[in-house]
């Protein structure tokens, strides 16, 4: 073996060595980015189930919504209902209040009269010169009616506002 032989066996063995030195480190490089790969796919799977839990909680909270929606709407269709039927009871009520007194007067009177009548015969069991003079009692005078107002609105400013002086006491 002559010294080229050998030296270029030297220099085959060194380049060998480098060589595997590098295959190592590049091993080790494509080892790295197979994890990073393994890891970016766990989150992209982590990521694409968050983004089907977070569809779905938009897609309940529309559902949410919307009930919501018809509950208030049926609500203030209700509202707006009683709102009418009120203003309507707001209205009849001076004419239910004028006529009200007016059936409660007869009413009475028809029991005066009656309970006169009652007592006046009993009497005149007990005294019979007294029967023939039964006379029914006058009607009562009529009561002063009732105040009518306008609307509701005028009771909230009935009162004049509050005024406040310096420092900021009425």
């Amino acid at each position: 073996m002559s010294l080229i032989a050998i030296a270029m066996n030297l220099l085959l063995a060194g380049l060998l060595a480098a060589a595997l030195v590098l295959g190592l480190r590049l091993n080790r490089r494509l080892k790295a980015l197979r994890d990073s790969h393994d890891n970016f796919a766990v989150a992209v799977r982590e990521l694409n189930a968050a983004a089907e839990r977070a569809e779905q909680g938009l897609a309940d909270l529309r559902a949410a919504t919307d009930e919501a929606t018809d509950t208030l709407a049926d609500r203030i269709d209700k509202g707006r209902a009683l709102a009418v039927k009120l203003e309507r009871l707001i209205v009849e009520a001076p004419r239910a209040a004028r006529e009200a007194p007016a059936a409660e007067r007869r009413d009475e009177a028809r029991e005066q009269r009656l309970g006169a009548l009652l007592s006046a015969a009993r009497e005149a069991r007990g005294n019979p010169d007294r029967a023939l003079a039964i006379e029914p009692p006058a009607p009562p005078a009529t009561p002063p009616r009732p105040r009518v107002r306008a609307s509701v609105e005028d009771d909230l400013f009935d009162e004049p506002p509050l005024r406040l002086h310096q420092g900021g006491r009425p």
